[in-house]
């Protein structure tokens, strides 16, 4: 409301007043704060524009539905295990097609075990005779009871998805579109990997929008960020919902880096750095981006290569962290710059990194009136 008055209107973080000296009461604290304004001491936070932050709530709120649709499948395995039936050991998703059709089965009354594992899905690995082997257990009133409250708790869980989806879908197409930024993307240089991600998205099977997001995604961004290797559209999604398309906010991909607490806070003292501290963070791009890092691990790309170069050199998180960094630095140079990420490869990598170490070694070798020469 302060704002379409025609104020300008600052969100500051306590922590930047906590640390400077001044009275605490409630009174005494607004006047303080006013002061410090005043003297251009207070910094204030980031905040998206109008229409990004509506796109934030849905997402919010679809991410919270989701995890409760998680919950609900959890429990579901919880009450079939407690009655002996071991569905999980004969299929990995009980909330698939073939789970849901037994458990739905179970609750009509159906208690023949060939007959249940006949209603299994064609296209899956386990046969009738293992799903059946599966379903000889003790089935408990109470316990169906349970089953019965919690798989109508994940239909409503459903339904609320289909809504929330309907919802962000017609919101969306009514946001004004951004021109691309930088050249178009040669999509020959792209990798068969890269090429099948920004393919139209086929009907889903996980928890994915059923509309083709990627594609408004790239029209209300201008670029596609999924030509980055371990970036989905679900990622993609969270960066927009969070932060929108406009990354004006951060002059440089450091201070971007830094507002995703992706780089330790230093302790300067005479222009010298006397500790680093960590930085704890929820922001929800930062969580999005080390979730990416972390299935690098065995992508053979070049982001792979380098990720597992880091995790060897850096112990625990920290490669993580220092991985999630360098993807955060990508997307800020294509959202602001254009600049295409072509995957080389991991083979690519791993030559520069040796032609980086021959170099280093020849450098040693001069600096000791030395000379490297090559096994004949």
């Amino acid at each position: 409301m302060l704002v379409e008055e025609g104020l300008e209107v600052f969100l500051v973080n306590a922590r930047a007043t906590k640390n400077l000296p001044g009275r605490k009461s409630d009174v005494q604290e607004c006047q303080w704060v006013r002061k410090l304004h005043m003297y251009g001491l207070l910094r204030k936070s980031f905040r998206p524009a109008e229409q990004i932050r509506r796109v934030r709530t849905l997402w919010r709120l679809r991410d919270r539905v989701v995890k409760d649709a998680g919950r609900a499948v959890q429990h579901m395995q919880k009450a079939l295990t407690q009655m002996n039936v071991q569905l999980t050991n004969a299929i990995s998703d009980v909330s698939g097609v073939t789970g849901m059709n037994i458990v739905r089965a179970i609750l009509r009354g159906e208690r023949n075990p060939y007959e249940l594992a006949k209603l299994r899905d064609p296209h899956i690995q386990a046969s009738e005779e293992e799903i059946a082997h599966s379903l000889e257990g003790s089935w408990q009133p109470d316990l169906l009871f349970e089953l019965q409250q919690v798989v109508d708790a994940y239909d409503f869980y459903r339904k609320q998805l289909a809504a929330i989806d309907k919802q962000l879908e017609q919101y969306m197409k009514t946001l004004p579109s951004r021109e691309s930024v930088g050249e178009a993307v040669d999509k020959s240089e792209l990798t068969a990997k890269q090429r099948k991600k920004i393919k139209p998205n086929r009907k889903s099977k996980d928890n994915r929008p059923a509309f083709d997001l990627g594609a408004e995604l790239t029209r209300l961004m201008g670029v596609d960020l999924r030509i980055i290797d371990g970036i989905d559209v679900m990622t993609a999604q969270t960066i927009y919902s969070e932060v929108g398309a406009d990354l004006s906010a951060w002059p440089t991909e450091g201070a971007w880096a830094s507002w995703l607490e992706l780089v330790p806070r230093n302790g300067i003292t005479g222009g010298k750095v006397v500790k680093q501290e960590k930085r704890k963070s929820n922001n929800r791009i930062t969580t999005a981006l080390r979730n990416v890092a972390e299935a690098l691990c065995r992508s053979d790309s070049y982001l792979g290569a380098r990720y597992r170069h880091l995790r060897a050199r850096l112990p625990g998180l920290k490669g993580v962290k220092a991985m999630a960094h360098y993807l955060a630095c990508l997307v800020y140079r294509l959202m602001t710059k254009g600049q295409a990420w072509v995957d080389r490869g991991a083979a690519y990598f791993d030559k520069k990194r040796q032609q980086r170490e021959m170099i280093h070694l020849q450098k040693k070798a001069a600096a000791a009136g030395m000379k490297l020469v090559p096994i004949a």
